[in-house]
C-alpha cells in the first residue's frame, strides 16, 4: 500500500498570470500558501493483474478498465485516468482518492489531486520525484496531454508547500519561499479567514474566457492582469517587511482588478458578501481560484472577526478554520506487498524532458 497526500492552496495575489497565454508573453507572478486541507491518494494491489480500479470519494464515482483499454475522457475521473495511463501501470491496482474540500471551490483541489497521484504512482514505479518534478509532470498531463485551460500555480503550490512567490515564464517556473518572520507568519495565520459560499463552479468556463482574452491580447484584460501581477509583487514585499495592514489593502485592490478581468468571476451575491465583510471590519479579500463561487478568503483583524463571521453567516456562508501548511506533497506510508516490488515496475510509458527521473535504490 502507498499513501500520499498533497495540500491545497489559497492564492493571495497574481492569480490568472500563471496561464500560459499570459505568462509566455509577459511573465507571471503569484503569491500563495499551502493550507492544512489535503488531497489523499491510496494505492493498493489487487488480485487481478489486468485491470485498474479508480475510486473517487469526492465525485462518488467508480471506474474500472483493463490496462490495455484506451482512455475515455468524458467523465469526472478523466484526470486520474490520464495520470494512470501515463505511468503505464503493470499489474492490478486500486486507486482511492479523497480530498478534504469540495471540488470546484477555488482551492486548487484538482491540482492537488494530480500532484498526490503523480507522487504515489511514481513511488509505485520505484521513483522518488522531487517537488519540481512532480509539479511539472502534473502540469504536463493536465495542460499538454489533456488540454485543460488551467495554469501552473496549483500544482507547484501543492508540490512545494509553504508560503511562496512563484514566477512563471516561457523558460520555466521558479519557486521562492517568502522571507517572513515567525511573528509575521503567526499573525497572518490568525488574521486570515476562509468562508464557504455554498456554491461550486466549473472554473474551466472562466479560465477559457481569460485564456482567449489573453491570446487575443485584449487591451483591458492585459491591463488588469498586469496590475494584478504588480499588486502580487507588492504583496510579497509587504509580507517580507511585516506590514500586514498594507498586505490586506493590496488584497482588496487586487480583488477589484480581478473581479473585472472576464465575465463570471464575481456576481451580485458574491459582491454583497464581500461588501458585507468589509463593512464589518475585513480589510481585504477575494474569491479564491478562478472565481464564480467556492471560498471567500479575507484578511481581518482579530477584533473584527466575530462581527464578520456573524454578518456572513447571516448570508448563508460557513466559516472554515484552517492553518498554513509548511510541507508539500509527501508519501506518508509505503508498504511493499512483495519483496523487491518497488523498482521492478517499468518506467512511465512516455518520456518528457526536461524531467530527469532517478531510480530509487
Amino acid at each position: 500500500m502507498i499513501l500520499a497526500r498533497a495540500p491545497v492552496r489559497v492564492s493571495f495575489g497574481g492569480g490568472g498570470t500563471d496561464l500560459p497565454d499570459y505568462y509566455e508573453q509577459y511573465g507571471g507572478f503569484v503569491v500563495s500558501t499551502a493550507i492544512n486541507y489535503y488531497a489523499y491518494t491510496i494505492l493498493t494491489p489487487t488480485k487481478s493483474d489486468d485491470e485498474v480500479r479508480i475510486i473517487s470519494a469526492d465525485y462518488r464515482a467508480y471506474t474500472q478498465r483493463p490496462i490495455c483499454e484506451d482512455l475515455i475522457w468524458n467523465s469526472d475521473l478523466q484526470l486520474p485516468k490520464a495520470i494512470t495511463y501515463y505511468f503505464n501501470v503493470q499489474g492490478g491496482m486500486t486507486i482511492f482518492m479523497a480530498t478534504q474540500v469540495p471540488p470546484g471551490t477555488g482551492l486548487g483541489s484538482s491540482g492537488s489531486v494530480a500532484v498526490s497521484l503523480v507522487k504515489a504512482l511514481a513511488f509505485w514505479c520505484g521513483l522518488d520525484l522531487e517537488p519540481a518534478e512532480v509539479a511539472e509532470l502534473a502540469c504536463y498531463i493536465e495542460i499538454e496531454k489533456m488540454g485543460m485551460p488551467v495554469g501552473k500555480q496549483d500544482q507547484y503550490a501543492a508540490a512545494f508547500g509553504g508560503l511562496n512567490a512563484i514566477t512563471f515564464n516561457r523558460n520555466g517556473v521558479t519557486v521562492e519561499p517568502l522571507k517572513v518572520s515567525e511573528e509575521t507568519r503567526t499573525t497572518l495565520e490568525k488574521r486570515l479567514m476562509l468562508f464557504f459560499t455554498g456554491t461550486s463552479r466549473q472554473s474551466s468556463t472562466i479560465l477559457k474566457r481569460q485564456r482567449q482574452a489573453s491570446h487575443n491580447r485584449d487591451a483591458a484584460t492585459l491591463r488588469r492582469l498586469d496590475a494584478i501581477k504588480t499588486l502580487g509583487q507588492e504583496m510579497k514585499a509587504a509580507l517580507e517587511r511585516g506590514d500586514l495592514e498594507a498586505f490586506g489593502m493590496l488584497m482588496h485592490h487586487s480583488w477589484l482588478q480581478k473581479r473585472n478581468v472576464v465575465e463570471g468571476i464575481s456576481n451580485d451575491f458574491l459582491d454583497q458578501c464581500y461588501q458585507t465583510a468589509c463593512s464589518a471590519g475585513a480589510v481585504g479579500g477575494k474569491i479564491t481560484g478562478a472565481g464564480g463561487g467556492g471560498f471567500m478568503l479575507l484578511y481581518c483583524p482579530e477584533t473584527c472577526q466575530a462581527a464578520v463571521t456573524t454578518a456572513l453567516e447571516a448570508l448563508g456562508l460557513q466559516r472554515r478554520p484552517f492553518g498554513l501548511e509548511r510541507e508539500g506533497v509527501q508519501v506518508l506510508q509505503a508498504f511493499p506487498w512483495q519483496t523487491g516490488q518497488l523498482g521492478r515496475v517499468p518506467m512511465p510509458a512516455e518520456s518528457i524532458t526536461p524531467l530527469d527521473f532517478v531510480k530509487v535504490a
